[in-house]
């Protein structure tokens, strides 16, 4: 059984109010959370005001990029949900070689590597979609 609670435009369920509303601002709090911690957006230790804006501006640019690369590994991979520490360790600190053509830029990955597959996957996620 539903409880129902009364609002001025009608009945709401509890369970729409904790799922939209609640769940919601937890997941805000934490994503706010990595944002600090996970790229150390709260150290704004210059005197200048404006210098902390910038380095909040930049931080701001890397979590967007990071959501977006977070978003581009596939549903059914492990690393969908991880966190932005966890991303950065095992997609971005890889070593490779880069071989850049007029026509594409290619990565060659050592042979032990675990990520090569999801690499192809992000990058064919991350293509704009044509005509």
């Amino acid at each position: 059984m539903r409880r129902k609670l009364s609002t001025f435009s009608g009945q709401v369920h509890a369970e729409h109010i904790y799922d939209v509303i609640y769940c919601a601002r937890g997941q805000a709090e934490n994503l706010i959370k990595m944002h600090k911690s996970q790229l150390a957006s709260d150290r704004t230790s210059c005197r200048s005001p404006i210098a902390n804006q910038v380095r909040l501006v930049l931080h701001t640019a890397a979590y967007w990029l990071m959501l977006t690369l977070r978003e581009a590994v596939p549903t059914t991979h492990h690393l969908r949900n991880a966190e932005f520490a966890t991303l950065r360790l095992r997609l971005l600190k890889l070593g490779a070689r880069v071989i850049e053509t007029v026509s594409r830029i290619r990565l060659a990955f050592a042979a032990a590597c675990p990520e090569a597959s999801l690499f192809r996957a992000i990058a064919s996620n991350l293509l704009p979609e044509g005509p």
